[in-house]
């Protein structure tokens, strides 16, 4: 390593640093990223910082990699309006079916908020269900950014899930359009139920986090129920944080997705099903990685 590159390394903590304090100061100011250029254009941020002092091919490295990220967003945003090109019509009763099947005829999400929303008083279920939807844009996201900067290999296994799980959820998006709850009760599809996803965040007086949900319900694919990405991705999240634990650690961290699964059932966001289509599509493309990776073993890894 010549001297300036290594100069220039010297500086790279001290930059990131930099970087963190002013993503922090952005999250407060504005509310957390979810739209997808904003998430984007942060990674990328936050990449480049990482290569400073790294080599020209680390750095052709680094662009390459955050085009994969570009290119599994802008495939997840291709499924917003596919299926009405494709004529395909959003489905309000499969689903409010195949949950009243489950459930002996009753629907779980209208049954939650009639035992726990009381519409004039938010109770502290109300806000620990918001915090938890919110990690949603969060903890998924992590390991894209944290593991390239130092462990690429990891980093190469965790988007491997990650791009599967959404690959898989986005044809199933465009091939079975599926409304969920809310919006199938305000079609007068089934009995009415609130969407109350962020009244929790007015309760802590955090109103750029409620402003954060009405973007993302801007930008979002909203009859992409069928399978639940929160649901699938908090058991991803689970699963890779704690593939090295302890059995009864994997068991415990284990309550992080059922959570996640009962928080957007009461919240009207969507049905039980969905949540357990979207822990199948993980365990699916948890299990593809796993062949994958046995017949094709690392064999390089970004150096610090």
């Amino acid at each position: 390593m010549s001297n300036s590159e290594f100069t220039l390394g010297n500086f790279r903590p001290y930059v990131f640093t930099a970087f963190l304090a002013v993503f922090v100061w952005s999250i407060f100011a504005h509310g957390i990223p979810v739209d997808r250029i904003a998430v984007l254009l942060w990674m990328l941020s936050a990449f480049l910082v990482s290569s400073i002092g790294r080599t020209k091919s680390e750095l052709f490295q680094t662009v390459r990699d955050w085009l994969i990220l570009v290119a599994m967003y802008m495939l997840y945003d291709y499924s917003r309006g596919t299926a009405d090109q494709w004529g395909i019509p959003v489905n309000y009763t499969w689903l409010r079916d195949i949950d009243r099947f489950l459930f002996w005829g009753h629907d779980p999400g209208i049954w939650l908020q009639h035992h726990l929303y009381v519409p004039l008083d938010v109770r502290w279920y109300d806000v620990v269900g918001a915090v938890l939807y919110m990690t949603h844009f969060v903890f998924p996201v992590l390991p894209l950014v944290m593991l390239r900067l130092r462990k690429r290999n990891e980093w190469t296994q965790y988007v491997r899930r990650f791009s599967l799980t959404l690959g898989i959820a986005v044809l199933t998006f465009i091939a079975f359009p599926a409304a969920p709850p809310w919006m199938s009760s305000k079609a007068q599809y089934m009995p009415r139920i609130e969407r109350i996803t962020g009244r929790g965040w007015w309760e802590l007086h955090l109103k750029t986090v409620s402003q954060t949900l009405d973007r993302g319900a801007a930008v979002l694919n909203a009859v992409a129920a069928m399978p639940s990405l929160h649901a699938g991705m908090s058991l991803l999240v689970a699963l890779w944080f704690t593939r090295h634990a302890a059995r009864w650690v994997r068991i415990v961290v284990l309550v992080y997705p059922l959570c996640m699964a009962l928080t957007l059932v009461y919240f009207g966001e969507h049905y039980v099903i969905d949540c357990i289509a979207g822990w199948g599509v993980v365990l699916i493309a948890w299990a593809i990685s796993n062949w994958w990776e046995k017949g094709h073993p690392p064999t390089n890894q970004l150096s610090n």
